[in-house]
């Protein structure tokens, strides 16, 4: 494994030198600084020679140990500038606890129903008084609210829509663009 002049380094330390002797598992070590030392054979790795050292080093770019070093510093948070003139985006909470007071005595097919046919009268609402974007509020669960919504938002030619922002919906949410007609 390791014979007496063989170059070598530590793997722990930042200690390099040459083999002055071996016992079974014991290697002796003189140090590029003059000082003899001894090591079990697993604390130490061969070295060809000393360029392939210096070239390692070298390797290592002096900037990136630098940035990892450096504290980092706190991430800012811009908040969106809003016009004053500007109307806020409405949104539509289509889960059903916020469309009745009691939906004991609903059926699944009832609710969802009831959820789609809200979803139809907001969008109605919105292309007749020409406001540009709205939000409906699904939720995550099995998707069939979601679903649903997808396809009557997808029978309308003037309307575009997609996940709403996720920092501030998640992904329970769905946003509606209306494409004004110029006339």
């Amino acid at each position: 494994m390791f014979s007496k002049g063989d170059k070598v380094s530590v793997l722990d330390d930042a200690i390099d030198g040459v083999v002055i002797s071996v016992k079974d598992k014991e290697v002796t070590v003189e140090t590029t600084d003059g000082f003899v030392m001894t090591y079990f054979v697993n604390e130490l790795i061969k070295v060809n020679d000393s360029s392939s050292l210096d070239n390692s080093i070298k390797r290592i770019n002096i900037s990136e140990v630098e940035k990892e070093k450096a504290i980092p510093k706190p991430r800012s948070f811009v908040k969106e500038r809003k016009n004053k003139n500007e109307m806020p985006v409405p949104e539509f909470d289509l889960h059903i606890e916020k469309l009745v007071r009691n939906k004991h005595g609903m059926s699944n097919y009832d609710i969802l129903t009831l959820q789609s046919e809200t979803a139809k009268r907001h969008i109605e609402f919105a292309i007749k008084n020409r406001i540009p974007k709205i939000v409906f509020i699904h939720g995550v669960g099995e998707g069939v609210l979601k679903s649903e919504l997808d396809f009557l938002l997808g029978r309308y030619d003037n309307i575009d829509f997609h996940e709403a922002n996720y920092q501030k919906y998640g992904q329970g949410a769905t946003e509606v663009y209306i494409k004004q007609s110029k006339s």
